[in-house]
Order: structure tokens, then sequence, then C-alpha cells
């Protein structure tokens, strides 16, 4: 068993996961982004939607805005992409995630805390959500390992041309009931940046 094995009866009844749903995130300002991101977009988004591959909606549409994010953020946080992260293969939390962020500058190596998981897909984006779910529960499990355990864990899936978001709070995970679309990529880099925000201002602050 392994990531891509679980469904939502999976994390309910294995992994003891609560599952809910809400407007999460639609009041998030947009982020304004590099006039590049729109050029280099523009170019890729017919490629990447003819092309219809995981591999090429990953590497022509995600990993762009990725790496815009990493930029806007001022280079404070490392993204990985197709890594192993095997955490607890007796629990089926194993396999190769598509991207991983890290609280963290350091880009040589994965370290934690982790952040935020991002899974992308080609097919219909609710069938990513049972994996993507499972791999933020293996980051909540590593970076309590490595003692700096978040508040929150936050998670993506895509399939490039729309993006579904959702958090990971102790046993609780809240899938948004909105999906938003690569045409207003300011929107999602908004959502992107919010997450990250959130989570390390939560990390750093005193705990009552």
């Amino acid at each position: 068993m392994a990531y891509s094995d679980f469904t939502f009866e999976k994390l309910q009844n294995e992994l003891q996961l609560t599952i809910a749903e809400a407007d999460l995130y639609s009041p998030i300002p947009p982020t304004p982004a590099d006039p590049m991101i729109g050029e280099i977009l523009r170019e890729n988004i017919p490629l990447g939607l003819a092309i219809n591959t995981e591999k090429a909606r990953s590497e022509l549409l995600i990993s762009p805005i990725l790496v815009e994010l990493r930029k806007t953020l001022g280079h404070k946080i490392s993204l990985f992409s197709g890594i192993e992260f095997n955490i607890d293969p007796s629990r089926g939390l194993n396999g190769v995630c598509d991207f991983l962020i890290s609280a963290s500058p350091t880009q040589i190596m994965l370290t934690a805390p982790i952040i935020q998981i991002v899974e992308a897909k080609n097919e219909n984006i609710k069938s990513g959500i049972p994996q993507c779910i499972a791999e933020m529960r293996a980051a909540q499990i590593f970076n309590e390992q490595k003692h700096t355990p978040f508040p929150t864990i936050y998670g993506v899936v895509t399939i490039g041309s729309s993006w579904k978001f959702m958090q990971l709070r102790e046993n609780s995970i809240t899938i948004d009931i909105m999906e938003y679309f690569i045409d207003n990529v300011e929107k999602i880099l908004g959502i992107l940046r919010f997450m990250v925000e959130q989570a390390i201002t939560a990390r750093q602050s005193p705990r009552a």
C-alpha cells in the first residue's frame, strides 16, 4: 500500500481522520505576480493542455507557479519535486510526492518543517484528494519526528488548469469547496502565499 492507494474511507478508518468541507480561501486577496509569469503561462498553458499528461502539466503549468511563489517569498522556502517520502510504510505512508514545500531556505536536502504538499493530476481533480491527504498526514508525522510540529499542514491538488486547496489540523481535514483556475494565477498565488505565511507565523508565535 502507498499514498496512491488511499480512499476517503481508508483515511477515516485507518488514519482516523475526520473530513469536512468549507469555504476557506475566497476572501484571500490576490498576490501581484511578476509579468514574466504571465508571459510564461500564456506560452505554456496551451502546450500543457494539449500534451495532457501529468508530467507536462507538472512541468509547464504547476512548476512555474511554485517557483514564482518561492520568489515572492524571498526564497525563504524550499521546493522539492518528485522525491521519495517514505514515512511509515506499515501504514501506507510511503511513495513519491509531486511537490513538497518546506519552511526552510535549505535546498540541498529536505528538512523539516514541511508546510505544504502539492499533488499533480491529469484526471478528475477529486481523484487526487485522498492521496494528497495521506501525504499531508505523513508530513505531519515527519515534522513531529524532527521536533518541528506545525499547527497546520496545507495541501493542494491540481490538474494545472484548476487548483483545489485543503488543510490538516491535528486529525481534522478541511477541504475548500471552491476550485481556482489558472487564468486567475494571482488568486492562486495569493492563497499559496497566505498558507505559507500563516503556517510560519503560527509556528513562530509563543504557545499559551
